[in-house]
């Protein structure tokens, strides 16, 4: 993890700006810089006042008390049911009760096939593109400044070939091509939100969106980073897989985010299933074999993942059971609140032994102390400090 963890010199000045010297000061973790994310649809038009709801506020809890990332849905169908009348108060609302509580948010997607608005359909391909390229700079730049990373482009190596449903986006990706497609979402974005983080995100993992993603940079389009989807419902691939897979995809030199990750808790899907949304169920229990596996598993691909110098994020793919995509028991936490094993497992990991808790060390006779750990914010005698790559010393006054 060397790659991940650095140290500052951290220089006390007293209050008359001399160096504290030979004093104990209190020294603590307060954010982790790497993104430790989960998607928070759950609170989406639901972060009013504490208390109203109870079960409301032990997720919240439960959310806060681990991940500094949040992902939040703007799929075209559900944010814009009705022609003109955007979701953008509720979503707003939530993005802001997101950071104030020093949360990072993203947004996904800006250009997606499913969950699209049925007035889209009959309109001609011209008239889709023009609505299509207003919705991304009214996203990306609407919510500059809140919300600077996106999901730009969804899954664009089988938008030209869907066919589960009418949707007006797959007519126009097969006319246009994948390339300028991926042109239109990061372009638009850009230029809205320059200072944005745009990901290119597919759940194919194959050579397919190898090649895609090598037919967009030799467009000349810029990309910020390469999004991977890794939903497990057959089961953990493992790390000798999951290294493989990530070591294909950092040749290209881009920051790796892992965008949607989900492991059971329950049984798993047969391995002959091609695709997952083939796969639904009246119920898909948790099993108590199965939260010890998940509890398992997550440590171990969080440990591959966090250990592999590319990966700059991990979203997990929900909090809870309840809703869960697929109905698949693939939370952190039970459908009636309750952690699971797999939820302490990963506090351990991320908030214990990747964690700096509440320290004293003492300066010495300049005043000086040496504050090491993984990379993020730090508090040092109730001063902010920050532990980076091309940060070696800070000087900090205790009030």
């Amino acid at each position: 993890m060397r790659h991940r963890t650095g140290e500052v010199s951290v220089t006390v000045l007293g209050p008359d700006g001399r160096p504290y010297a030979d004093r104990a000061v209190t020294v603590e973790q307060r954010r982790h810089a790497f993104a430790f994310g989960n998607i928070g649809f759950d609170f989406v038009g639901k972060v009013g006042d504490r208390g109203a709801d109870a079960d409301l506020d032990h997720l919240r809890d439960l959310w806060l008390g681990l991940f500094n990332t949040a992902t939040l849905p703007f799929y075209w169908g559900d944010y814009e049911r009705t022609r003109g009348e955007p979701r953008t108060a509720v979503l707003t609302a939530t993005a802001r009760w997101f950071a104030e509580r020093g949360v990072t948010v993203k947004g996904h997607p800006l250009v997606w096939h499913t969950v699209q608005p049925s007035w889209l359909l009959g309109l001609d391909l011209d008239e889709v593109e023009a609505l299509l390229r207003a919705r991304v700079r009214d996203l990306a730049g609407g919510f500059a400044g809140l919300i600077d990373t996106w999901d730009a482009i969804n899954e664009a190596v089988i938008m030209p070939v869907f066919d589960n449903g009418d949707n007006a986006i797959t007519p126009l990706a097969r006319d246009r091509g994948r390339i300028a497609m991926v042109r239109l979402a990061f372009e638009e974005a850009r230029a809205a939100n320059p200072g944005a983080t745009l990901v290119l995100n597919d759940f194919d993992l194959s050579s397919a969106y190898e090649c895609l993603i090598e037919g967009v940079l030799e467009a000349g389009v810029r990309i910020d980073a390469i999004g991977l989807q890794t939903h497990m419902h057959q089961g953990y691939r493992g790390e000798e897989q999951v290294t493989a897979m990530l070591d294909r995809f950092a040749r290209y030199g881009l920051p790796l985010h892992m965008t949607e990750t989900s492991l059971v808790s329950g049984h798993l899907m047969p391995r002959e299933i091609e695709d997952l949304n083939d796969y639904q169920l009246p119920e898909w229990p948790t099993t108590e074999e199965g939260e010890a596996r998940q509890a398992e598993e997550v440590v171990r691909h969080y440990r591959s993942l966090v250990g592999h110098p590319a990966v700059q994020s991990i979203n997990y793919w929900g909090l809870t059971d309840r809703d869960a995509w697929l109905g698949a028991p693939i939370g952190l936490v039970r459908a009636d609140g309750t952690p699971k094993p797999s939820y302490g497992a990963l506090t351990d990991l991320i908030k214990g032994e990747w964690w700096l808790a509440p320290t004293e060390m003492r300066t010495d006779a300049d005043g000086t102390l040496t504050v090491q750990g993984f990379y993020g914010d730090y508090e040092v005698a109730g001063a902010p400090v920050r532990i980076s790559p091309d940060q070696k010393a800070v000087t900090v006054t205790v009030t």
